[in-house]
């Protein structure tokens, strides 16, 4: 028997041996060769601004709470309708051989290259044109970043109003802790105490005044919440609230460890359904399509934006990298093994009885009865399942509540309050990052503009058009095909940025042939399954909800992909050419020797 404790231990142990083995042994030691004697930009460019040197600790919370948005949770809850097993094997895999090592080597690449961006470092070490065309593919897979996570996130509020309430009262107390900590030199003991009484008073709040709007109203909301967060100076809204995020993080992980060990609940969930079970609404197989639905909690090229962003300017010591950026892979991946074994647990348990767990599910009997009885069948009712609970987030939220609150005989209710207010933590600080990040990234494409550039770089303007773009295509609302859109350019991009980082292990590092292989391997098997996955979500997935729904934001979704899908094949000609021009420097050398 399979059960919740099993699980979550054999993550642990995987995690923990290769952390150590396969991280600090090969990729420390072997690859990078990280020293403590090297300077690092937060020392050699100290300007207490942003570069600053930070206790690993301290940098890991600041670095997880920035990459650990809701696509850990999304991607796993919604690739449950293939099972449990093969979605559950793909994260391992992905964590290990994959998103670690890409998220390791893109901090590191961009510490030896005194905090520079990824797209710079591509530039420099494959081509000029890489970078500039890097970039715009970044802006472009920010705006999709944008659209799925507002459309998770208002589809959260409308199913569970006391979400909405407890995360909008929480950005408004979040405020106050900024104004304490930075204008009252409050200190970080006091800072921690405050955070954790404002918490608990925006779950009470939230309790007795739940806010209920539609989705489109909840849309706007997020737009001009996110519009505001990007372009104030961030001590007054993000530094403060990613503290009280990564309390409310760390907290979370620590609680879901403990009550699905102590559960001891059987996985009632079928370990495997079918191979093309309906995930994203038509026949999905899971390969090639497995990266389009579970993205962060694998492996996601999001990271190395934040990596290569704000991360490396304030690492402390080179060996403090493999904690941060590998560690927090594994973090994510931890997240993930719990989403998978929360509702592998207590799904079933909560469709036999919705009232005990507080729920009302608008789902036939005969839904139920079959979804339970058969494999296959539950396979081709987890979208309508799933969309009963309030989409992806909502059965995550409920399933914790249930799995922790039965464990350690605790409120389910005040617990899935907690999970939802955890996930949208996550989202919202996602979503406001990657409007900030895509207002950077505005200024530097406007940049050689000769008229308007002062206009358009503006901070409010350029994160004006970046929401605006964003949420207008969340406005269809349809997250079966926002979600793989934005899961398939993610982890497009980090393929190319894992190129980018092979470059820098094979140019600079020059490291053995059999160490390059820990890049260049995944790199290549990352690029194949990604484009076959986008390619057929744009000529297959897309157009079948297309057709049905007749949006003319989601025919964007699906033009946007095919841009992404363009500039992925020239990025990939432009790193082949790389690689053949090194390879032919590399026999001249050795003719030369000779």
């Amino acid at each position: 028997m399979i059960t919740t404790t099993l699980l979550v231990v054999i993550a642990l142990i995987i995690y923990a041996v290769t952390y150590q083995l396969y991280g600090r042994r090969i990729l420390e030691r072997k690859v990078v060769k990280a020293s403590p004697e090297r300077e690092v930009p937060a020392r050699k460019f100290l300007d207490n601004v942003d570069y600053v040197p930070t206790n690993k600790y301290v940098l890991m919370g600041h670095h997880f709470a920035s990459i650990a948005g809701a696509g850990p949770i999304v991607g796993p809850a919604m690739a449950m309708g293939w099972g449990w097993l093969m979605p559950i094997l793909w994260i391992w895999f992905g964590n290990v051989f994959v998103g670690a090592v890409h998220d390791y080597l893109s901090l590191m690449a961009s510490v030896r290259y005194d905090g520079r961006s990824i797209q710079w470092i591509s530039g420099r070490l494959i081509s000029k044109s890489m970078s500039r065309a890097f970039s715009v593919f970044i802006y472009f897979a920010l705006l999709l970043v944008i659209a799925a996570f507002g459309a998770v996130i208002g589809h959260l509020f409308v199913k569970i109003p006391m979400v909405a309430t407890a995360s909008m009262t929480q950005i408004a107390l979040a405020v106050l802790l900024g104004y304490l900590m930075y204008q009252k030199s409050l200190k970080p003991v006091q800072s921690a105490a405050v955070a954790v009484v404002l918490i608990l008073i925006s779950i009470l709040i939230a309790e007795n005044f739940p806010i209920k709007l539609s989705y489109n109203d909840w849309v706007a909301v997020l737009l001009v919440y996110t519009i505001i967060a990007a372009s104030l100076p961030v001590w007054v809204l993000l530094q403060p609230r990613d503290f009280m995020n990564s309390l409310l993080l760390y907290f979370g992980l620590a609680l879901g460890v403990v009550g699905l060990i102590a559960l001891f609940g059987e996985l009632k969930v079928p370990a495997y359904t079918s191979f093309d079970a309906p995930v994203l609404g038509v026949n999905s197989p899971f390969w090639p399509l497995v990266p389009l639905v579970i993205a962060c909690g694998a492996l996601s090229g999001f990271h190395s934006l934040v990596a290569s962003g704000t991360t490396s300017k304030q690492l402390d010591n080179e060996l403090s990298g493999l904690l941060v950026g590998y560690g927090s892979m594994f973090a994510e991946g931890l997240l993930s093994t719990l989403v998978v074994a929360s509702i592998a647990a207590m799904l079933p348990l909560m469709l036999l009885n919705p009232q005990a767990y507080g729920l009302k599910l608008s789902l036939s009997p005969d839904v139920i009865q079959k979804a339970l009885a058969d494999p296959v069948e539950f396979g081709k009712n987890y979208p309508a399942i799933m969309k009963a609970f309030g989409g992806p987030a909502g059965i995550f939220s409920k399933s914790f509540g249930a799995a922790v609150g039965t464990a350690l005989h605790l409120p389910v209710t005040t617990l899935s309050l907690f999970a939802g207010l955890w996930i949208t933590s996550f989202a919202l600080t996602t979503l406001d990052t990657t409007v900030r990040l895509a207002r950077f990234t505005w200024s530097e494409l406007v940049e050689e503009l000769k008229v308007g550039k002062k206009v358009l770089s503006n901070a409010w303007v350029s994160s004006l058009v970046a929401a605006v773009l964003g949420f207008s295509l969340a406005l269809s609302g349809a997250y079966l095909v926002l979600w793989p859109a934005f899961s398939g350019v993610n982890q497009m991009l980090a393929s190319i940025a894992m190129m980018t980082v092979a470059a820098w292990v094979i140019k600079d590092l020059k490291a053995p042939k059999r160490y390059q292989l820990t890049v260049l391997a995944p790199a290549a098997f990352l690029w194949i399954t990604v484009t076959l996955a986008l390619i057929l979500y744009v000529a297959y997935i897309a157009p079948a909800t297309i057709a049905a729904k007749g949006s003319v934001t989601l025919a964007a979704v699906e033009a946007i992909t095919i841009i992404e899908l363009i500039f992925n094949f020239y990025l990939l000609k432009e790193f082949l050419n790389m690689m053949r021009k090194e390879g032919a420097k590399q026999v001249v050398e050795v003719k030369t020797s000779v």
